[in-house]
């Protein structure tokens, strides 16, 4: 349930702002709160994002072979390599067919998700919305989504014969760009096979960091927030009644629900030199750790964090990152979450938990709950 959510990171936030993992061997201070957070996400000097498949916990070394772009790049190269692809991320803000778009396919999949006796809201409604959105955002043809549905809910892992997938990604992404100089279009691929940088074409390692962290980078946040919603409203059928009361409300609880899930643990940073953290040193070329569902929590900034409170306002969250690399994927994932809303409140009466399964990571010196397995329910359309 929703309420099991539970905060891995209270007592060391408040004892020192500051949580010691222990990841494959490697020490990285996780830094808990944030006001930390957010000075530390903007100082790009001391804590560079230029590390190439280690920007995540793990490192994804075994999964992809190109650096993800914009992510792992500092300013001002990170400025000029965002600009690129900032056109393609702002559609959701610019274009009026966009949102239309969007609540069509979530209609069609609460249409598809209503025929189960007993529907799944992971692999049978999140995922699919996911895929879909994700083809109208890029603009390629809904078939498309199909194929990602397939790769299942993280285009690295989750795989059914156990073997890891970004072989599959990287494979796709690159007939892709094939594809698109036989056949140019308005779509993702096409455009950065135009793009230039520093008065030259993108090479296709480069089209690949792009194309990798865009099918990557979004995923886990819709898909898990998604079906966190629809656990909440089964747990809470009052909460509906609320949403259905004030539009605003789905403004402010898009919000709420970003940051009460917080899907990613943490995104990390490399100091390039040595560099004190609190009471620690970090060497140089050690990494720390901007743990946001830990910010996301903080008690000094946010009244009952704990709790989902569907109308807080003012919500500071970073679910969504901060700095020069917040996510640029924001306003499309915003717009889904907003979408989702208004959807189950126009066509569910009440739901009811039969069965839930949380996903939760495991780390050496800390658990927690980022989403579910899966979540099983009987609903009653209105």
């Amino acid at each position: 349930m929703m309420s099991a959510n539970q905060d891995p990171f209270k007592k060391d936030r408040e004892d020192s702002g500051v949580h010691t993992a222990r990841v494959d061997g490697e020490t990285i201070p996780l830094i808990l709160t944030l006001r930390e957070i957010r000075k530390t996400a903007k100082d790009w000097q001391t804590f560079s994002s230029d590390n190439p498949l280690m920007c995540v916990l793990h490192s994804e070394a075994h999964v992809r072979t190109v650096r993800q772009l914009p992510l792992e790049i500092d300013p001002p190269a990170h400025t000029e390599y965002r600009s690129i692809v900032e056109p393609i991320f702002k559609r959701p803000k610019s274009d009026p067919a966009y949102a239309v778009a969007i609540e069509r396919i979530i209609n069609q999949a609460l249409d598809q998700w209503f025929q189960a006796n007993e529907p799944e809201a992971v692999r049978g409604l999140a995922l699919p919305i996911q895929c879909h959105a994700l083809a109208v955002l890029l603009q390629m043809p809904e078939a498309a989504a199909h194929e990602w549905i397939s790769w299942g809910v993280h285009v690295f892992h989750d795989r059914d014969d156990g073997n890891d997938a970004g072989p599959v990604l990287e494979a796709y992404t690159q007939k892709q760009f094939e594809r698109a100089k036989e056949e140019p279009g308005n779509d993702f691929f096409s455009i950065l096979n135009e793009a230039e940088i520093q008065g030259r074409k993108l090479s296709m390692e480069e089209k690949q960091g792009y194309a990798n962290v865009t099918f990557a980078g979004g995923r886990d946040t819709i898909i898990n927030t998604l079906s966190s919603i629809v656990a909440y409203v089964a747990e809470y059928p009052e909460s509906l009644h609320f949403l259905r009361e004030d539009e605003q409300h789905l403004i402010t609880a898009t919000e709420e629900f970003v940051r009460y899930v917080s899907p990613l643990t943490a995104i990390t940073r490399k100091c390039p030199h040595s560099t004190a953290l609190h009471d620690q040193t970090v060497a140089a070329g050690g990494r720390i750790g901007l743990c946001w569902p830990s910010a996301n929590r903080d008690e000094d900034v946010f009244d009952q964090p704990d709790k989902v409170i569907l109308n807080r306002k003012p919500n500071p969250h970073v679910g969504f990152g901060f700095g020069p690399h917040n996510c640029l994927g924001a306003p499309h994932a915003r717009l889904v979450i907003r979408s989702f809303l208004k959807q189950l409140c126009n066509r569910i009466e009440t739901m009811q938990i039969i069965e839930a399964t949380p996903k939760v990571e495991q780390e050496e010196t800390f658990s927690r709950m980022s989403g579910y397995e899966s979540v099983t329910v009987r609903v009653t359309p209105r």
